[in-house]
C-alpha cells in the first residue's frame, strides 16, 4: 500500500514562488523509484484537473497545456519526494494540489493513478 503526503501549501502573495512537496512511502517494501507520479489541481468548484507527470526516473515530463513553461515537476528518488515548483503564483492558481502514483502506466486521466495523497490548499491572494 502506498501512501502519499502533500506539503507545501498555504496562503501565499500574487506573485510569490511556491514548491510543492509530495513524500511517498509504502509498506509493501515498493520503491518510489518504479512509480510514475503526477500532480493534479481542483479548484473550488470545478473538476480534478490534471497538471503534470514525471516519468519513474525523472527523464521524462508532461505537462497541462494550461501550465506549460510556468511550473516544473520534478523528483528526487533519494528522497521519496516528488515536487511542483512555480515562480510567479496567481490568484488562478487558487486550488486543492493532489499528487497521484501509478506503478504501471503514464497519463492524464485521474482514473489512471491508483494512490493518492490527501491534497494540500494553496490560496493565492492579490
Amino acid at each position: 500500500q502506498v501512501h502519499l503526503v502533500e506539503s507545501g501549501g498555504g496562503l501565499v502573495q500574487a506573485g510569490d514562488s511556491l514548491r510543492l512537496s509530495c513524500a511517498f512511502s509504502a509498506f509493501s517494501g515498493r520503491s518510489f523509484k518504479n512509480y510514475e507520479m503526477a500532480w493534479f489541481r481542483q479548484a473550488p468548484g470545478k473538476d480534478c484537473d490534471f497538471v503534470a507527470a514525471i516519468r519513474y526516473n525523472g527523464v521524462s515530463t508532461d505537462y497541462a497545456d494550461s501550465v506549460q513553461g510556468r511550473i516544473t515537476i520534478s523528483r528526487d528518488n533519494t528522497k521519496n519526494t516528488l515536487y511542483r515548483q512555480k515562480d510567479s503564483m496567481t490568484p488562478e492558481d487558487t486550488a486543492v494540489y493532489c499528487c497521484a502514483a501509478n506503478l504501471m502506466t503514464k497519463g492524464r486521466s485521474p482514473g489512471q493513478y491508483d494512490s493518492w495523497g490527501q491534497g494540500t490548499q494553496v490560496n493565492v491572494s492579490s
